[in-house]
């Protein structure tokens, strides 16, 4: 039996592959839920693919699999990468969770890091989020600037506590400047569906909404506004995940951007220098991960500064957007005054905050 068989059996067997020699590149891969010209979550990821090569050179290849369903697909998808010899697997949406550690017990000898999930059932793997609330933060004082009807729509993807964060952060701070705001909540049960995203846009449109935020990652609802405002509306959006620039000035004035470069670099250089250890990372502004985009002119100029003067408190550590007081939506005390909320409780988010209307799905 030649070792080019017996190689080729370990590996159907999932057994542990042979350590790379020292030349040879570590190989990267990358498993999307969407299209990487969603224009969105996977496009920003994928632009943090282009930059590990950018950064390494010959000394990584990395490759990819796009528009992988969350369930049994991705378990095969990722298995797939595994046999195909990768290092290192970051696999991009949070319905990956289970899968990535199935496979993980399978080949202990390939790092794995999924994005914004919490399990983390063997030592090869590790998990990584954004603090995105932080961003939403702003987006959300701007909106509640911005309305003349006092109604700002959100169109969710998931009941997960990163979506409910970011709920809870944009009403806490719409309603901050403007105690008036009503905040119409649409779940999409999607996280790219572009047909299904304009819809929910075109709907929240047609309830008097004239500021629309997005957890869902097409431009669907960006394009959407920009037609109302065409036949003689007024709808800001905007950028989800990646600048949407296409959109501005208007409808889309601002971004949430996320910036995984940094991150994928540092991991991949962990990787290459045999330092790679299981972590859990949540960074922010801080640390380059949530970026705001191009605040346009059609934000007042007195309303600009105010959001940057949040993204320098928030970026300082000087603000944490989820400081007391706060209650919870049946009036119960949930943070005293100046009370910030610590990482476990955000993390296991399930509740709206006090003002917002309508229920949680399962």
């Amino acid at each position: 039996m030649t070792l080019k068989t017996l190689l080729a059996g370990a590996m159907a067997l999932g057994l542990a592959t042979p350590a790379l020699a020292q030349d040879d590149p570590v190989k990267v891969g990358f498993i999307y839920v969407g299209p990487i010209g969603d224009g969105g979550w996977t496009y920003q990821h994928d632009q943090g693919r282009l930059a590990v090569e950018e950064h390494f050179g010959d000394a990584v290849e990395t490759v990819y699999q796009e528009s992988v369903p969350e369930g049994a697909d991705a378990e095969r998808a990722i298995t797939q990468m595994a046999l195909q010899g990768a290092d290192l697997i970051f696999t991009t949406s949070f319905g990956y969770m289970d899968a990535t550690n199935a496979v993980a017990a399978k080949f202990p000898d390939v790092k794995f890091e999924h994005a914004t999930g919490f399990k983390r059932e063997h030592p090869n793997v590790s998990t990584y989020d954004a603090r995105f609330y932080e961003g939403r933060a702003v987006t959300g004082t701007i909106a509640g600037h911005l309305t003349e009807t006092n109604k700002i729509g959100y169109i969710a993807s998931f009941p997960i506590p990163e979506v409910i964060q970011g709920i809870n952060s944009s009403f806490l701070h719409a309603q901050k400047v403007n105690p008036d705001i009503e905040m119409v909540v649409t779940w999409a049960y999607t996280w790219f569906d572009p047909a299904k995203e304009a819809d929910a846009a075109r709907a929240m449109i047609d309830q008097g909404v004239d500021v629309i935020l997005q957890h869902t990652d097409s431009t669907a609802p960006q394009a959407a506004a920009q037609e109302a405002n065409e036949n003689g509306g007024r709808v800001f959006t905007f950028g989800q995940a990646s600048d949407m620039a296409e959109f501005k000035p208007t409808p889309r004035v601002a971004s949430i951007i996320d910036d995984w470069s940094p991150y994928y670099i540092e991991r991949v250089q962990a990787v290459i220098d045999g330092t790679w250890e299981q972590q859990a990372s949540w960074g922010g502004m801080p640390e380059g991960e949530v970026v705001i985009g191009e605040i346009t002119d059609a934000v007042p100029a007195e309303v600009k500064a105010e959001a940057e003067a949040m993204i320098a408190a928030i970026t300082a550590g000087e603000y944490h957007p989820f400081t007391g007081p706060i209650n919870r939506q049946d009036g119960s005390a949930w943070l005293a005054e100046g009370e910030v909320a610590e990482d476990g409780a955000l993390l296991g988010m399930d509740f709206y905050i006090e003002g917002l209307t309508g229920d949680i799905p399962n």
